[in-house]
C-alpha cells in the first residue's frame, strides 16, 4: 500500500484527498476512489485532463503512481492564454503612451 492525493481547484476553494491505494494504482483509479467526483459533480474523470505535481499526463487509465504523489484535476481554460497575454501587453502599451503623453504635456 502507499499513500497518494488527488487535488482539485475551483478559483475559490481547493480540495486535496489524501488515500491509501495499492501499488499499481493508476491516476484515473486514484482519482475515482478519492470520492472526489462526489464532492465536485462537475469533475468528470473520463475526460478532464490530468497532471501530477503540474505536470500533465497523457493516459491518466495507464499512468501508474509512486508513493506520495499528487494527482490534480484540471479544469478548462475560461480564457485563452495567447489572447489574455496579447491583452495584458496592448493595456501596458496604452499605460505607458499615455505616461510618456503627460510628461511631454
Amino acid at each position: 500500500m502507499m499513500v497518494v492525493e488527488v487535488a482539485f481547484a475551483l478559483p475559490t476553494e481547493q480540495k486535496i484527498i489524501a488515500l491509501q491505494v495499492d501499488e499499481e494504482c493508476t491516476a484515473y483509479e486514484a482519482v475515482i476512489k478519492s470520492g472526489i467526483v462526489e464532492v465536485y459533480p462537475q469533475i468528470d474523470p473520463e475526460n478532464d485532463p490530468m497532471g501530477i505535481f503540474g505536470k500533465s499526463i497523457r493516459d491518466p487509465k495507464t499512468t501508474v503512481l509512486k508513493n506520495g504523489q499528487r494527482v490534480e484535476i484540471y479544469r478548462p481554460l475560461i480564457a485563452d492564454p495567447k489572447e489574455a497575454r496579447a491583452k495584458r501587453a496592448a493595456k501596458m502599451k496604452a499605460q505607458k503612451e499615455a505616461e510618456e503623453k503627460a510628461a511631454r504635456d
